[in-house]
């Protein structure tokens, strides 16, 4: 009797859709997390005899534990087991979610975040690389349309979903629904999930961690509260340079070192640094979105903050529709000129935001978030599949790492820069109140960051990705012999 599932789970088909579905789901659930208690805080607050303002260390605990672990992650990975690390990360947020909703105090509180961060971090990059290894290449845009979507969805839809639950039951479900979530989730991966490692896993880097964590955390959690008026610029300002510092102290370590924690010489691949450096160049733009988009609706055009995560969350509607049209358009116009042309589609899709007003009409604003998240959507699976394009597979548990580093270097800094470019406007206007016309200059500005990804996608090979969207080479592309 036991032949029959085991058949089904060796046929490509419920492996290209289990597998991806698994790992989104998970992968939303950390996702959706780091945001969802944003509009919560002022009754968790409340509730655990503190300020809103002070249970900000929760949120940049929670960011700090997600720096710190990701680079250790895809030598976890390697060493004990895909399945191993991915469950051991499942079981760990959830403990981390348990302790949120029992805290009775702000430490307790941002204890179990940075509980929940450790988990977190281990799931996002371990995630990517179960789909790496154990799915074909030429199946790999369908899987990743799934596991691109998270990323969009769950900090969109952790607003108004966390402004629901804080106004219709109490914050403490905010938590609690992760731990049937989780459960689920452990029972799939243990019955789907193969524990797919490197049996010549190399020594861990001690040295090269500490570096690594010292420079992210630094940078990571300064940029994140740099304007944001969380900590004084006495305490922001050396973080960030000791991250600094950190961070050219290990180039020079790993110059020396083969076996460094992150492997800086997946550079040299063009496909990786196309897609690690235009992407952390197009994440800017993405990761500023969801901070000045509801500091807009609520505070310059008075809306409450389900109405603002509601109109907020139409981005994912486009981001959703695009995920059964990735792989199609892929297939039909290749990597390089949809990651050039695309990249620029998505910066305007951000520019127009600055343009909402009173006078805007809702529906004009849903209309053009809904074609934004198509654009980001595209390009986010389209990145996320180049960068692992011309990867040797021994070498992909670091490359996962390093690509997830970026992307959590790259979306603090979106919200640094957007947080600077309002607060600079509010100093030039002599004043402290927001209106909507203080957010445009931010949204142009990342929005013009955004668009100078393009430059990176427009060196590309013109031949990049072509095993992955399984296209044929044109004839001038094949090999004279």
């Amino acid at each position: 009797m036991r032949r029959v599932p085991d058949y089904f789970l060796s046929m490509p088909l419920s492996r290209e859709r289990i597998v991806p579905l698994i790992v989104a789901v998970a992968l939303f659930m950390e996702n959706m997390d780091s945001t969802v208690i944003a509009t919560a805080l002022p009754a968790i607050a409340a509730d655990i005899g503190t300020s809103p303002l002070a249970l900000k260390l929760a949120v940049t605990s929670y960011l700090l534990a997600l720096a710190v672990f990701i680079p250790i992650s895809g030598w976890m990975a390697d060493r004990f087991g895909a399945r191993t690390v991915f469950r051991t990360a499942i079981v760990v947020f959830v403990l981390g979610s348990v302790g949120c909703a029992f805290a009775g105090s702000l430490w307790h509180f941002v204890l179990a975040r940075f509980v929940q961060g450790m988990g977190g971090a281990m799931m996002t990059p371990v995630g990517r690389l179960v789909l790496l290894r154990t799915i074909d290449k030429s199946k790999l845009v369908d899987a990743m349309a799934w596991v691109t979507m998270p990323a969009l969805i769950g900090p969109l839809a952790g607003p108004p979903l966390g402004g629901f639950i804080a106004t219709y039951l109490t914050w403490h479900w905010i938590f609690f629904i992760n731990v049937p979530i989780g459960l689920l989730g452990f029972v799939l991966v243990s019955r789907y999930v193969e524990n797919v490692r490197d049996e010549l896993a190399d020594p861990f880097d001690f040295v090269g961690m500490a570096l690594v964590a010292t420079a992210v955390a630094g940078l990571a959690f300064g940029l994140s509260v740099l304007g944001l008026g969380v900590l004084p610029l006495g305490i922001v300002v050396p973080l960030i340079v000791a991250g600094a510092v950190a961070a050219v102290a290990y180039v020079a370590y790993a110059r020396r070192t083969p076996t460094a924690v992150i492997d800086l010489s997946l550079f040299r691949v063009p496909t990786f640094r196309a897609g690690v450096v235009g992407g952390f160049l197009f994440r800017i733009g993405t990761g500023a979105l969801p901070f000045l988009l509801p500091l807009l609706l609520q505070i310059g055009l008075g809306m409450s903050p389900f109405q603002s995560g509601l109109i907020t969350f139409s981005i994912a509607i486009g981001a959703i529709a695009m995920k059964a049209m990735a792989a199609g358009i892929l297939r039909r116009f290749g990597f390089k000129w949809i990651l050039t042309v695309n990249a620029l589609l998505a910066a305007a899709s951000l520019a127009v935001c600055a343009a909402f007003g009173p006078q805007t009409p809702i529906a004009i604003m849903v209309a053009l978030l809904v074609v934004g998240g198509l654009f980001r959507s595209l390009q986010f699976t389209s990145m996320n599949l180049i960068s692992f394009a011309d990867i040797d597979p021994r070498r992909m548990s670091r490359a996962t790492s390093l690509a997830s580093v970026s992307q959590q270097l790259s979306i603090s800094t979106g919200v640094a820069v957007g947080a600077l470019v309002v607060e600079m406007v509010l100093r030039l206007e002599q004043r402290e109140t927001l209106l909507a016309e203080d957010f445009a200059p931010a949204f142009l500005t990342v929005a013009l960051i955004t668009a100078t990804s393009t430059l990176l996608f427009a060196r590309l090979p013109a031949d990049a990705g072509h095993e992955l969207a399984a296209r044929k080479r044109e004839p001038a592309d094949e090999p004279q012999v």
